[in-house]
C-alpha cells in the first residue's frame, strides 16, 4: 500500500479547510447583500464615521469655523470618502439626504460622497473633548433618526465621529466605516457594518 506524501497531505488539508471556510465567506456575502438592500429600503439609515483623518481628536486652539486649526482628512481619506460615494451609487443609491457634523472632516466626508446638498447638524458634532453633551446630543440624534427614517423620502445619511458613534450605537468604528442602522421603537438596532 503507498502512503500520500506529505505534499499531498498538506495540500489535502488545505483543501479541506477551504470548503470549511466557503460558507462563512458566502454567509457574510449575503449579510453584506441584505444590508445593501436594507439601505434601499425606508426605514433605515447610514452612519457613517468621517473618512479618514490623522490623528485624535483636535488641537487645542481649534475653532470650528477655521478648518485650519481643525484635523483634516488626509489625501486617502479624500479618495476613501469619494469611494464610499461611488460604492453607494454602484449598490444603487441614487439618492440621499446627508446631514453632517459642522467639524470640517466630517464636512469635506459629508460632500465628498457625491450627493448634493450637506445640512449640517449639531447634534452631530463631536463631543471628545466635553464629554458634557454626551447625553444631550445623543438624545437629539435619536430624534434626527426617528424623524428621518419616518418620512419616507431619500436614504438619511449621518456623517460624524467615533464618539458620538458609540455613545448612540456601543460601538466603536473605523475611520469611513458605515453602520446600517433602523429604529426599533426609539432604540437605534445596528443591523451590520460595512467597510
Amino acid at each position: 500500500m503507498l502512503r500520500p506524501t506529505t505534499t499531498i497531505l498538506r495540500r489535502l488539508l488545505a483543501a479541506g479547510l477551504l470548503l470549511l471556510a466557503l460558507p462563512a465567506f458566502a454567509a457574510d456575502a449575503s449579510d453584506e447583500a441584505a444590508l445593501w438592500q436594507a439601505l434601499q429600503t425606508p426605514g433605515h439609515a447610514l452612519l457613517l464615521r468621517h473618512a479618514e483623518a490623522p490623528g485624535i481628536g483636535d488641537p487645542p486652539d481649534f475653532r470650528i469655523d477655521d478648518c485650519g486649526t481643525q484635523r483634516n482628512l488626509s489625501p486617502e481619506g479624500k479618495a476613501q470618502a469619494s469611494a464610499i460615494g461611488e460604492q453607494l451609487r454602484a449598490h444603487g443609491i441614487g439618492r440621499a439626504r446627508v446631514h453632517s457634523s459642522l467639524w470640517c472632516r466630517c464636512l469635506d466626508t459629508a460632500r465628498l460622497l457625491g450627493f448634493g446638498a450637506v445640512e449640517a447638524q449639531p447634534a452631530l458634532n463631536s463631543f471628545f473633548a466635553d464629554a458634557s453633551t454626551a447625553a444631550s446630543q445623543t438624545e437629539a440624534l435619536r430624534a434626527l433618526l426617528r424623524e428621518a427614517t419616518q418620512d419616507g423620502g431619500p436614504l438619511p445619511v449621518f456623517v460624524t465621529h467615533q464618539v458620538n458613534i458609540t455613545a448612540l450605537t456601543g460601538v466603536v468604528p473605523d475611520p469611513g466605516e458605515i453602520l446600517v442602522l433602523r429604529l426599533d421603537g426609539d432604540k437605534p438596532v445596528v443591523l451590520g457594518r460595512l467597510r
